[in-house]
């Protein structure tokens, strides 16, 4: 459960890092708004394992699963690596992990 809690942590930061370069490169309110909130409950997720494993493993994959809808058909539309092909991966990724955790019970 460590790993789980450790990918949510650095998955979060991210995200909340994302959210500001959006900010700061185009001006963009609702990436940071976005990014912060998503990235913020990410943390949360993470913060929950491993005391309150299904809140928190419900919590990270929800948000995952948010966040690969958004970022994936975006990627697939323009190619463009950053910030969808990076977000898309990472979104992807904590889809497994939660789903994993879920399966190990």
């Amino acid at each position: 459960m460590e790993a789980t809690k450790i990918y949510f942590i650095v998955f979060g930061v991210l995200t909340i890092a994302g959210g500001i370069m959006g900010y700061v490169k185009a001006g963009s309110v609702a990436s940071i708004i976005a990014g912060s909130v998503t990235g913020v409950l990410l943390l949360v997720a993470a913060f929950l394992l491993p005391e309150h494993r299904a809140a928190g493993l419900a919590t990270a994959l929800i948000v995952s699963l948010l966040l690969a809808a958004q970022f994936i058909p975006k990627f697939l539309r323009t190619g463009r690596l950053m910030p969808a092909g990076m977000m898309s991966i990472l979104s992807a990724i904590g889809l497994i992990v939660a789903l994993v955790a879920w399966i190990k019970k």
